[in-house]
Formats: structure tokens, C-alpha cells, sequence
């Protein structure tokens, strides 16, 4: 089968197209003929080397695939031939994939195969950073950056859904203006004004209740100061490359709460909290009431372009490998 495998840590070029045997299940694992594979920024973290636990070269890159099971392992109640969408512990760039039966599902609705490859990690990141661990009530407000993004577009529709008021950055009216076609109410153009000004202009300086951050660095520090007192933050990513490190100071006076937030450890550690989402995202997702944003597809053996075209701050919606 082709695949892409990534033998050193470095540029988008180190994503190289390959020829390797297809994977076998094994005792609860079924293997699926994979029609897309979702690219998530933490993808292009670990072929970086700057995810923490990340895999070591050589390896196949990609956490989430769509398609058809073509085997099945012992021990499995799933049958050759159903469509699921499912996350995978490395192994989706390829034209096959195993995945552990236990976490599969069902392709909500009439979802083609691109759309449901952008639907576990982002919509689960999102959910969860919104009501799980971020507790968001119905008339409270939230800030989201990178509103356009992969998260970012799934967490516009939800926060809407949910009755929140929505203020969003992004880096171009481009991106801005698909962010309030979803449902966000406050448009930042955050390399054209500072964010933190604008929400304090835009809350009278009371602040946001709740941030979703997944850039770190100086954004993390800079959003507490656009956080409400007693407001809260999930922090779930470092695109910026370095975590935040928010002054204690800041939060002890204003009373707010910083909440790290983590996919794959989470479902490791706490699956039921994590899952208990998908219900509600299958349902609104199968029914149309909200929609995964594919922005853009590559070829498999583009892997290397579709990675520079993410970090070059091109993309919006979900970015899709079809091998």
C-alpha cells in the first residue's frame, strides 16, 4: 500500500510517499480501506519534534480516518464493508489503517467521506473545551481563536448552538467573514488590532467568560487579560510553538481559572466525559443543523504541501489527504 512516513523530525519536505505492507488487525482491531484522513496542526507538532510524547521516526503520521472496514480482527462486532469514521494511534496517512473497534463510529447522516474525517478530533476538541471542561451556560460569552480554523469553525457552530454570544480572531476578513457566516457574533482581525483592546471596547471592559485557546505563547498570556473576573480559559494547543506561562498574579486577583485540556490523554484517562459528546455532534451533524467546514483536500502523496499550506496560514475549515 502507499503511505507517508516520516524518517527525521524537520520541514514539511520530510513527508515522504512510500510503499509499505499493508497493516493486519489484531484481537479488537478492524482495518479500514481509508477513503480520507483528517490533518490536525498536532500532525505537523510531532513532525517537528515538539510534541510532548509524540512518536519517534520512522513513522506514518495521521490520527483520524474515514472509510470502508476491509478486515476484521477476532473478537470484533463489526462487519467488512461498513463505513465508520474512527481516531488511530498514528497510521493515517496511508491507504489502510487499524483501528480499535471499541472506537469507531458511524458516519452521522449523509457525511461523505471528507467530512467525516474532520469530525473526531475537532469536534470532540471542541465540544469538550466548550461544555466539559469549560462548563459554557447558555448566555455567557466565549472568545475563540483561530475561529476559522479546524476547531475554531467547529466551536463557532457549537458555542452559537449553545446560546453563547461569540467573538472569534482570525488573520483575514476572509476568514472573519466565514467565522460570522457560522455564527460568530464579534469579528478580530488580530494582525490589524490587538484583541485584548477590542474585547474590552466590545464588553465595556468587563471581559469574555471563557476563552478556547490553542495557539500558547504570548496569546495565552495576553487572553487572561480579555478574561472576565472569575472567567475561565482551556488552553488545548500551542500552534504558536511554546506554551503560554500565565502570570499567577493575574489570576489570583481576578479570580480565573486556567484548564488544560488534552484529547488523547483525556480519552485514555476519562473516555466517558470525553465520548459522551458524540450523541449530540452525531445528531447535529447527521441532521444538517451543523456542518464540518472542509476547506481543503490533497492528494496522499501531497502530505508535504497540504502541512506547508497549514502552517503558512492559508487554510480554513478542516484540511483532508485522500489516498
Amino acid at each position: 500500500m502507499r503511505a507517508i512516513e516520516i524518517t527525521e523530525f524537520g520541514d514539511a519536505d520530510t513527508l515522504a510517499l512510500t510503499e509499505t505492507d499493508a497493516p493486519e488487525p489484531r484481537e479488537g482491531q478492524v482495518r479500514i480501506d481509508v477513503k480520507a484522513a483528517g490533518i490536525n496542526f498536532a500532525d505537523i507538532m510531532q513532525r517537528r519534534g515538539h510534541y510532548q510524547g509524540g512518536p519517534e521516526p520512522p513513522y506514518t503520521p495521521g490520527m483520524e480516518v474515514a472509510g470502508v472496514i476491509d478486515a476484521v480482527g477476532d473478537g470484533v462486532g463489526r462487519e467488512v464493508g461498513d463505513e465508520v469514521v474512527s481516531l488511530v494511534n498514528g497510521g493515517g496517512y496511508a491507504e489502510y489503517a487499524v483501528a480499535d473497534a471499541r472506537g469507531l463510529l458511524d458516519i452521522p447522516g449523509e457525511m461523505s467521506f471528507e467530512e467525516a474525517a474532520g469530525f473526531p478530533v475537532q469536534w470532540l476538541t471542541a465540544h469538550n473545551c466548550l461544555h466539559e471542561w469549560g462548563g459554557l451556560e447558555e448566555g455567557e460569552s466565549v472568545l475563540i481563536h483561530a475561529a476559522a480554523g479546524g476547531v475554531g469553525s467547529a466551536a463557532v457552530q457549537l458555542a452559537d448552538e449553545a446560546g453563547a454570544e461569540v467573538f472569534g480572531t482570525a488573520s483575514t476578513p476572509e476568514k472573519l467573514s466565514m467565522a460570522e457566516d457560522l455564527g460568530m457574533d464579534h469579528a478580530i482581525q488580530y494582525t490589524e488590532e490587538d484583541f485584548v483592546d477590542r474585547v474590552n471596547d466590545l464588553t465595556d471592559g468587563e471581559g469574555v467568560d471563557l476563552v478556547l485557546d490553542g495557539i500558547g505563547g504570548e496569546t495565552s498570556d495576553e487572553s487572561l487579560a480579555a478574561l472576565t473576573d472569575f472567567g475561565r480559559m482551556v488552553s488545548y494547543g500551542a500552534a504558536a510553538g511554546e506554551p503560554g506561562r500565565p502570570n499567577t498574579a493575574d489570576l489570583l486577583f481576578g479570580n480565573k481559572t486556567v484548564i488544560g485540556y488534552h484529547l488523547g490523554r483525556a480519552i485514555e484517562q476519562q473516555p466517558m466525559k470525553v465520548m459522551g459528546a458524540v450523541p449530540e455532534l452525531t445528531q447535529l451533524l447527521g441532521d444538517g443543523t451543523l456542518e464540518v467546514q472542509v476547506g481543503h483536500t490533497f492528494d496522499l502523496e501531497d502530505a508535504a504541501d497540504a502541512h506547508q499550506f497549514i502552517e503558512d496560514r492559508k487554510s480554513s475549515g478542516k484540511v483532508v489527504l485522500q489516498p
